[in-house]
């Protein structure tokens, strides 16, 4: 009536105390059973089996000891010599422990004589009669052995016939003692493997109840502890009245806690400042920054993402991107956005895209899309969107693109022409005449001069913009203007063209480079008298001008267009329309302009068509 309540209470309190222990302690117990389960299993296998040869060879060694006897005792029961007999038998019976008895039986099976009990003196009418059930031979020549259980432990039977010249005289019985050395260490490893086995619960209990007592609390105690300050909660503390190294973790505990509160305390204005510090900075980059939250809505935005959208003066905080930004943006991020809220890990590569917007303002923009989590890379936080104004980027790109493929276009042509006319005089030399011969050589000649022009200019146009420092000193604005005219006097005389310079007296020197300067010039000069037609004038004019030294160069040729007065200065331009030369490389005046950006001033132009043009820059004086 009792037992049933105590054997409940005595469940519960088992349960209770296992639920007390940590999964990696149960994990151990469990692994602590099944190997001592496995340990136990393979050992009484082993025992059983060290058991199993044991009577194998007990069985092997009273059929050879059953087969030794009978051939000796064989001839003694032929002749009916019952004392010699029984005195063979008890010879071999007490030269061996492993006998524990012999038998000799007639045909019937009744006993004439046994060790260690015998009927064969007894001769009275009291002679107790024994008879053996005589097993069913199936080879009538050997041996039989079975084995049978008694109270003093395993035997084995083995029956030998006694054979005298092919006769049948009766049969031998012998019981085999198992090997007791054998049956001794077979069990005392069978009892040494229970011991050890309940030795190893014991301990895994007694291991158990410790765990729980004196590790297991103070460690759930620390856990929350930990789980409460990583909350935010530095006011935890934890009380428990444990010493050793347990205690020694408590009392860090409480110190770190300690610590933490003391800490958050003291620096809450330093994090104010910092903060104060990212602001500013959110505020003074020059790429535009934007914070969503995990739902798109936008929590942080600087000034320059708001300039770049639109957004200045707008409320756009808390508000959904998607509703906010131009159209063309909003198309092209919606299903990255989504995603990334949806499937993003923290080893996620940034998204980039490049968008062109027509409005507020022509740009284009290059945006990332970053994911943003939380200091311990499991819990996605937001994505935060950087936006690159990469116009200028773009343009210089394509510009550069479109001068490869001038390059490549003017280089092709004096080229072709080049291999054209010398292939030919490879191939057809020898029925040339000699004045189409210099004529195809003259050609080549100034194809070769027009490639030498176009390598020399895109080297010029290289140097300019390769950032390589040009110094600047005092230089004679006279001296450029005269050697230009001693090197172009010779081109403008065969063309019937009035070459001519006017130099104000008294020039002052001006701020420049000379080489520069005078390749200036020349080009300015040159693009003159080739523009010009016979019987026109080129005139270089230097005079002070409004406290700074302006140099022109007017001509009275061809004019150009007001519609291509812009565009003249790009490179590989030439006005096609007008006048068609395969002289120039449309790169002089981009030259020019890229020299005189160098000299801090810039180039200007007034143009009529049919009448003529003037080019003129100013330069800083030397002196003031």
């Amino acid at each position: 009536m009792f037992a049933t309540p105590l054997l409940q209470r005595l469940t519960n309190l088992i349960v209770r105390w296992w639920s007390d222990f940590t999964l990696q302690t149960r994990l151990m117990a469990a692994a602590t059973l099944v190997v001592s389960l496995l340990m136990s299993v393979l050992t009484f296998w082993a025992v059983n089996s060290i058991q199993q040869d044991a009577r194998l060879n007990d069985t092997r060694f009273g059929r050879d000891l059953g087969l030794l006897l009978a051939a000796n005792v064989a001839p003694l029961v032929a002749q009916d010599n019952r004392t010699e007999l029984a005195r063979l038998s008890e010879k071999f019976y007490n030269s061996t422990s492993s006998i524990r008895y012999i038998l000799y039986a007639d045909k019937e099976g009744e006993i004439y004589y046994g060790i260690p009990f015998s009927a064969v003196e007894v001769q009275n009418s009291l002679t107790l009669r024994r008879r053996i059930q005589l097993p069913e031979l199936t080879t009538p020549e050997q041996p039989f052995v079975r084995q049978h259980l008694t109270p003093d432990g395993l035997i084995a039977d083995v029956f030998v016939p006694l054979l005298q010249d092919g006769h049948y005289l009766g049969i031998l019985a012998l019981g085999i003692n198992p090997n007791p050395t054998i049956l001794n260490a077979s069990l005392l490893t069978r009892n040494i493997t229970l011991a050890v086995f309940i030795s190893i619960w014991i301990l895994v209990i007694l291991g158990g109840v410790f765990n729980a007592i004196t590790i297991t609390r103070p460690i759930r105690e620390l856990l929350i502890g930990v789980k409460n300050i990583a909350s935010g909660n530095f006011h935890q503390r934890i009380d428990l009245p444990f010493g050793g190294e347990l205690g020694e973790l408590i009392e860090s505990f409480n110190e770190m806690a300690e610590r933490l509160a003391r800490y958050e305390e003291q620096n809450i204005e330093e994090i104010t400042a910092q903060k104060a510090k990212l602001d500013t900075l959110m505020s003074t980059i020059a790429d535009g920054a934007i914070l969503l939250d995990r739902e798109l809505k936008i929590v942080l935005v600087n000034p320059a993402a708001e300039r770049m959208f639109g957004w200045s003066g707008k409320e756009v905080l808390g508000q959904s991107v998607a509703n906010l930004l131009p159209e063309p943006v909003a198309t092209t991020l919606a299903q990255p956005l989504a995603d990334l809220v949806q499937k993003a890990s923290p080893t996620s590569e940034p998204m980039e895209f490049c968008i062109t917007l027509e409005s507020p303002y022509k740009c284009t923009l290059k945006i990332l899309l970053t994911t943003v989590y939380d200091h311990l890379r499991n819990q996605l936080q937001g994505i935060a969107i950087t936006i690159q104004d990469v116009t200028r980027e773009m343009e210089l790109n394509e510009a550069k693109s479109r001068f490869i493929s001038n390059v490549s276009h003017e280089l092709r042509t004096p080229l072709f022409n080049i291999k054209s006319f010398i292939e030919t005089l490879y191939e057809y030399g020898h029925s040339l005449t000699e004045e189409q011969k210099q004529d195809f050589l003259e050609t080549v000649n100034r194809e070769t001069d027009r490639l030498t022009r176009l390598v020399n200019d895109v080297l010029d146009i290289s140097r300019l913009e390769s950032g390589k420092p040009y110094p600047l000193s005092p230089t004679s604005i006279s001296a450029v203007i005269e050697q230009t005219l001693r090197a172009h006097r010779l081109t403008a005389k065969d063309k019937g063209i009035h070459l001519a310079a006017v130099v104000e007296p008294d020039l002052p020197d001006v701020i420049g480079h000379y080489d520069l300067l005078l390749q200036v010039l020349a080009n300015l000069v040159g693009n003159a008298l080739k523009f010009t037609p016979a019987g026109g004038y080129v005139i270089i004019w230097a005079f002070p001008w409004e406290g700074r030294v302006r140099v022109e160069v007017s001509d009275t040729g061809i004019g150009i267009p007001p519609e291509h007065q812009k565009a003249i200065f790009g490179r590989f331009f030439r006005v096609e329309n007008r006048v068609h030369t395969l002289e120039g490389t449309g790169l002089g005046l981009s030259i020019v302009k890229s020299i005189l950006q160098k000299h801090h001033t810039d180039i200007h132009l007034i143009s009529e068509v049919g009448l003529g043009s003037s080019f003129w820059f100013d330069l800083e004086p030397a002196h003031s």
